[in-house]
């Protein structure tokens, strides 16, 4: 799959059902403890929201940077911050995205995909990774009248120079973990939504019993069919219907969701989950495991672990 097709949908065009999983995640204890210990550990807001959601950057966090905080109350300012942010999700498709805007500060975010589809982001930043100047700050001021934003100095300029400043090194370090946290989000998201399908048919919850049990083994449709104790074209309605994803396609994401689970342990070997997951080939697990996600298994092994030297990764490049 080519990664420059994932989609990022605005919000209003996101299922109804991917609406409520974000605010699902939003409210996750995994992600409310994360959150605190990310924010007392870095002093750096972290936010988490819906991909294509039409507020200003970190909206609601209580580490918003103060010079943020004063531009997202002026129109064509708080405009500009938009469009960054809207910028920022386009090009962080394949990764996370940092870019600065037009006063000097970076901000960056990290997608969070289901499937095939970039659903939410964790948000953090406005800091810069040299101390601000008067002649940076001169500069933004110059800028903001040209947008014809009437600046108040005497609160302006002391905020800028509140900004938080940290060693480039250090936030690229930071982000790191965010992308690790990001994944671990997408393994809770896929989580919620099998769940959700947990009021379903006697026929669908049996197959999907039945998929569970026997992963690692090569499974049919007419298997799951006969332990549903149905004709196989029936099965393939009602559980398309109760899932929302085809039979091939929910064995395909159950398989792929059973590897990232088991790579999370940095000493199981890429070839090892594959087949623990039921794939028959590494040529059928790379080709799958790229339509699902969106990228190779080597590049989401070193994204959780970094790249092993001497690893037998170079049959998923």
């Amino acid at each position: 799959m080519n990664l420059a097709s994932v989609t990022t949908p605005r919000s209003s065009e996101l299922p109804a059902r991917h609406h409520d999983l974000v605010v699902r995640l939003q409210d996750s204890q995994l992600f409310r403890d994360y959150r605190g210990a990310f924010q007392v550990a870095t002093g750096l807001p972290l936010v988490l929201r819906e991909s294509g959601s039409f507020q200003t950057p970190l909206a609601g966090s209580k580490q918003l940077n103060p010079f943020c905080a004063l531009m997202a109350g002026r129109n064509r300012s708080c405009a500009a911050c938009l469009q960054l942010q809207e910028r920022a999700e386009r090009e962080a498709v394949a990764e996370s995205k940092t870019l600065q805007c037009f006063a000097g500060l970076s901000e960056t975010v990290v997608p969070i995909r289901l499937g095939d589809m970039i659903v939410a982001y964790l948000q953090t930043g406005q800091v810069m990774f040299r101390p601000p100047t008067r002649s940076r700050f001169r500069a933004a001021v110059r800028q903001l009248g040209q947008w014809g934003v009437t600046a108040d100095l005497p609160a302006l300029e002391p905020a800028y120079f509140q900004t938080r400043v940290i060693a480039k090194s250090h936030y690229e370090a930071t982000v790191r973990l965010l992308a690790s946290f990001a994944q671990l989000l997408s393994l809770l998201s896929n989580e919620l939504m099998i769940k959700e399908a947990a009021a379903e048919s006697p026929a669908v919850a049996k197959g999907r019993a039945f998929i569970a049990e026997h992963l690692g083994e090569p499974i049919s449709l007419a298997q799951v069919a006969q332990a549903a104790n149905t004709s196989a074209f029936y099965f393939c309605k009602i559980f398309k219907s109760a899932v929302g994803l085809t039979f091939t396609n929910y064995l395909a994401r159950t398989r792929v969701e059973k590897t990232k689970q088991l790579l999370l342990n940095p000493n199981v070997r890429v070839s090892e989950a594959a087949y623990a997951a039921g794939f028959q080939s590494l040529s059928q697990f790379n080709r799958v495991f790229r339509r699902v996600t969106g990228e190779t298994p080597s590049r989401y092994r070193e994204q959780l672990h970094g790249a092993a030297p001497g690893s037998s990764l170079a049959f998923a490049a």
